[in-house]
């Protein structure tokens, strides 16, 4: 199965990429702790060949953004940052959808000043709002896109149906929902997605629910290839499908570490159908 995935027909990264949620402080609200150790691990990050960075506006909020802008810019060639739109915060941990046009629009101007960018390579509508027509929401992105401010328009949380009604708008190259070994209420969106060539980007990658338990078969087959439970988690997920591009976040360098070596484990097909069935 190959390493990369060529979104939109022009973006070709690794299937493997970080995702910058975790960078900011508890709640995914205000900055983070330690404001050096973020910018170190952006760092590391993009030095250990990462070339797919996600980030939304929401997350923080801006903080996110901003520390990618000031850890990274001007940006190695190559290198993908998604950030979205869609979302707005009120306090740790709460979120609250917003698809009016004229939001998206302020909010692509303000990832663009954050992030140091003129044209956003991905940018993703982070949740259907049910207060406004989900057609006006993903117009106003195509008309972004026929703008030049961004290149490509990747949709979140959505569903197949959803998906449909985008693709008659504008061309989607990524959808992001929430997907993993655990829980794959979203199967039919991934499978939609390989049928029309569509990146998949799995959030919440690592959960692993009860099968990580002691003795179970994730902690069996972790054990026997010296890895984790959540190592051979992103394994399985990068086997799943070949438009699969999980997006593991982390505050810490070691755990970043840890996760990017999951991209060379490859699990037998026996290993891979238990896992499969465990659902």
């Amino acid at each position: 199965m190959s390493a990369t995935l060529t979104i939109g027909n022009d973006l070709t990264v690794h299937r493997l990429g970080f995702g910058a949620m975790r960078i900011t402080g508890h709640g995914i609200w205000g900055p983070p702790a330690d404001r050096e150790a973020a910018i170190r691990l952006l760092k590391a990050v993009v030095e250990a060949g990462v070339d797919l960075i996600d980030t939304a506006d929401s997350y923080g909020p801006y903080v996110s953004e901003e520390l990618i802008g000031l850890a990274l810019a001007p940006y190695p060639a190559g290198l993908v940052v998604a950030t979205k739109a869609g979302l707005t915060r009120s306090g740790p941990g709460k979120w609250h959808p917003d698809g009016r046009p004229q939001h998206i629009r302020e909010a692509c101007e303000g990832s663009l000043r954050r992030l140091r960018l003129e044209c956003i390579d991905l940018y993703q509508f982070h949740r259907p709002d049910p207060d406004v027509p989900f057609e006006e929401s993903v117009g106003t992105l195509a008309a972004l896109k026929a703008e030049g401010k961004i290149r490509h328009v990747g949709l979140s949380n959505v569903t197949t149906e959803q998906l449909e009604r985008a693709r008659a708008i504008v061309e989607i190259v990524t959808v992001q929902n929430r997907y993993n070994l655990a829980d794959r209420e979203h199967e039919d969106v991934l499978e939609a997605c390989e049928r029309a060539g569509i990146g998949f980007i799995p959030w919440f990658p690592l959960a692993t629910g009860d099968l990580a338990k002691p003795g179970g078969r994730l902690d069996r087959i972790a054990a026997a290839h010296g890895a984790t439970p959540s190592q051979i988690a992103l394994a399985w997920l990068l086997q799943r499908s070949p438009v699969m591009l999980p997006i593991p976040g982390t505050s810490s360098i070691a755990h970043f570490d840890e996760n990017q070596q999951a991209a060379a484990i490859v699990l037998t097909a026996e290993e891979y159908a238990e896992l499969d069935a465990a659902a």
